[in-house]
Parts: structure tokens; sequence; C-alpha cells
């Protein structure tokens, strides 16, 4: 059995601790039993991984979210790239011609597609177990996962059943009906759509080559850019007849807004803040290096980040998307492979910011044809290689690395890092990489 994960997003309703780089299934807001924080795809992964420690798991996402993943489920995650954004069927279609063509799966095998920010229990993934066992033995099935409605909600597709059984006939879809037409379709039996799908390999990769012409995961992989971006529940789903649904009642929760996520945060505050005693349903989150301070506030969602500053009263925080891409400002933290990297200051011709690179983990060996770089180790120790040259450096030890020199760093300890860039034009795009230098040393 495999699990494929879908993983995409623009960050940008939950801003400003989300962003471009960093989207909602990587915040660290969740509270584990050691007072650690991880974040909804940390959960996701455990959780899978506790209900089926053996199940195959693969990651379909996007380039610019594969150094998160890598960061926070560690380098031997399975991950499907993405080569650009084109919805979530021809992301499937990838993701299965990935599993058969270059991880050896065979098309009798069963597989379900998940997303990866669902807020829900176990007992989910044990449904979701228990949905691709249903499909093991038929080629040719499609099953879905119906979550059972507690409100009539406007913002979720609907599956209408033929019956109330814990499994039935899919009758028809119903995509993000009005509050009135919502509610008569819970009370005739519907379930909303949770995107998730069980099918056997063969049989999705029999569905896109009647869609899509291609010959194998390579192949799709040079002519993705050029695919129709579509959803799967329009290119499949809604044309399939032998479809099922397999009823799920549980917790379950799309903690896309703060409004949402607020109400399955473990705590009111998280970060250096203080609320006064006449507060009330007030969240704060803060991610700043200053104290933040709350007086009097009532239904408010207060989250700090370098990116910028949020202060919204709770139901309005549902609808700032249009006004945080006014904004358009770049991400001022990320998450990589290596460890993570902060903007503190940004200027005409620098910027300075802060790197935290993890014992064991070097940056690419790379150069920069705009703009010049200066390092000082503020703690750790480990070495640079410049233009092929070996140096040990450590705490108080300051790097200079001029435009067009090749350059690395390698943390034999965990290490914290100022680096100034310097520059008339400081981009992220202005960087050239080389093969691995480290594997040819001792």
């Amino acid at each position: 059995m495999n699990i494929i994960l879908l993983s995409g997003g623009s960050g940008l309703r939950l801003w400003p601790l989300s962003n471009s780089i960093r989207s909602k299934q990587f915040l660290k807001l969740f509270k584990t039993d050691n007072d650690s924080y991880e974040s909804m795809a940390q959960r996701v992964y455990r959780q899978i991984r506790t209900v089926s420690p053996d199940i195959g798991i693969t990651i379909a996402t996007g380039e610019d979210q594969v150094s998160t993943i890598r960061n926070q489920l560690g380098n031997d995650v399975d991950i499907c790239i993405e080569p650009c954004r084109r919805d979530t069927f021809p992301a499937i279609v990838l993701a299965a011609a990935y599993l058969h063509d270059i991880k050896g799966v065979d098309l009798s095998e069963s597989i379900a597609v998940c997303p990866v920010d669902p807020y829900v229990d176990d007992d989910y993934y044990r449904s979701v177990i228990k949905l691709i066992g249903s499909v093991k033995n038929d080629s040719g099935k499609l099953m879905l996962l119906g979550v059972e409605p507690t409100y009539p909600s406007e913002k979720y597709g609907y599956i209408i059943p033929d019956n109330g059984d814990s499994v039935s006939h899919v009758r028809r879809f119903v995509e993000k009906p009005d509050g009135e037409s919502a509610g008569k379709y819970i009370e005739q039996g519907a379930l909303w759509n949770a995107g998730v799908f069980a099918f056997c390999l063969g049989y999705i990769i029999e569905k896109s080559h009647k869609l899509i012409e291609y010959t194998d995961y390579h192949d799709l992989l040079t002519k993705y850019e050029s695919l129709e971006k579509i959803s799967f529940d329009y290119a499949v789903s809604e044309k399939e007849t032998n479809i099922d649904v397999m009823r799920y009642k549980g917790e379950w929760r799309d903690v896309g807004t703060w409004n949402m996520m607020s109400e399955v945060m473990s705590e009111n505050v998280k970060g250096n803040a203080l609320l006064d005693d006449k507060c009330e349903n007030t969240h704060v989150i803060n991610e700043l290096g200053i104290p933040l301070l709350c007086m009097g506030c009532k239904n408010m969602i207060v989250a700090a980040s370098n990116d910028g500053i949020l202060v919204s009263e709770k139901e309005a925080s549902g609808y700032m998307k249009p006004y945080v891409e006014k904004l358009g400002n770049m991400a001022m933290f990320a998450e990589k492979s290596w460890g993570t990297f902060t903007v503190l200051d940004v200027q005409l011709n620098s910027m300075t910011v802060s790197i935290y690179l993890k014992k064991g983990h070097a940056m690419k060996y790379h150069s920069h044809e705009q703009r010049s770089e200066i390092w000082t180790i503020v703690s750790g120790k480990g070495y640079v290689i410049v233009d092929d040259v070996k140096k040990n450096i450590g705490t108080g030890d300051t790097v200079s690395i001029h435009k067009g020199v090749k350059h690395l760093i390698y943390a034999e300890s965990d290490m914290n890092i100022i680096e100034i860039q310097i520059g008339e034009s400081i981009n992220v795009k202005d960087k050239r990489t080389f093969p691995d230098i480290l594997s040819n040393r001792s």
C-alpha cells in the first residue's frame, strides 16, 4: 500500500507566518507531548506512520517546498517534484508515474491520495488505510472518503451518496454551494469532499493515458508545463461511474485561515507575548525577538513575524488574501534542508541575514555574479571551501567572499552565522551551483 500526500499552497491566508516558501502546512503551531512544536506536515506524517508504520509515503510538491520538507521530515522522505503547478490531476498522475517507473511499484498496488494539511485524529488515517484495502481486488474501482458535515459550510464541495450506508455509490458532486443549499444537501445525507481518493495504481495510469499523451515518467516530466490545469475531481471523479464513497465520522478540520487555526491551537499565546485579563478569545503568535502586549482584545488574531504584523478580528482574517497580495513582500524567513535563514535588514545595496546551519550539513557549492558576501560566525565550528581551498572556522571568525567566487560552509556543530550581502543587485536568482565537492574530500 502507498499514500501520496499532496503538498501545495501559496500561504497567503496565514500571513505573516506563511509566505510563498513557507506554506501553512509547515508552520510549527501544534504543541507535542514533550512541549516542542510540530507543523501540520510533521503531524500528518507522524500520524500515518503511527497507524501504518510500513506504508509507502510519497509527497507530491513543487521545487520551492522541497528544502522545507527535508528540513522537517528528514532527507529520507520520498518526494515527487512537480516542475510547476498544474493542479491536482497532473500532480497525481506524475506521482503515480513516479511510483511505477522510478520506484517500481506494481500496477496492482493500492494507492490513496490525501492532502497534507487536514487537522484530524488517528482514526482518520485508519479510515484511509481501510479505504485503500477496499480497492485492492477491484482494478476499475475509485473510492472516496466523505466527511460527515458538522454545519452547512460554503467553503467545501459536497458528495451526494445514494444512501446513508457506511459505503455507498456516489450519485453526484456539488461544488461549494451557498449556505441554504448546503443545509438541504446535508439533510439528504451529503458529505464533505475531503479530497481523498483510493484506487489501484493501474487505474490512474490507464486513465491518464486517455487524457495525456506520454510514454513514461521522464516523458511526462518534460511535457508537464504544457499540461492542462485541472483538478482530479473534474478530470476523473465526476466522470466516473464505478465510484463509491466511504463515510467518515470524526474530527476533520481544514485549518486554512487564522480563525480556523486558532480553534485547534492548544494555547492562546505562542512566543513572547502578554495578554491582560480583559482579553477574550484572542490568540497571539509572535516570532519576533521583541515583546508583544495585547490589552482588552476580544475575538482577535495577532500574528507577528519578519514578514509583517497582522492584527485582525478572527472572522475577518479569513478574507485577507487580496490585501496580502497587494503587499507583495519578499519572504523573510525560510526553512532549508540544511537549516533556516531569517532576513534581518534590507537596505538599498545590502541585506543582512541570520543563518542557522545544522550539524553535519552544508550549503550547496555556489557563486553569485551580482553580489559579495561577508560571513561572521556567531557560534559553532566547521569549515569553508572558497574556490576549492578549505579553511577551518569557528566562533568570532569572519569570511569574505567576492563576486564570482565559489563557496560553501560545512557545519561540524550547529552554527549561527550572520551574512551580509552587498551589491547593486541582490536577488535570489543570482546563484550558480556547482557539482558536490564534499564527497571528494575526507
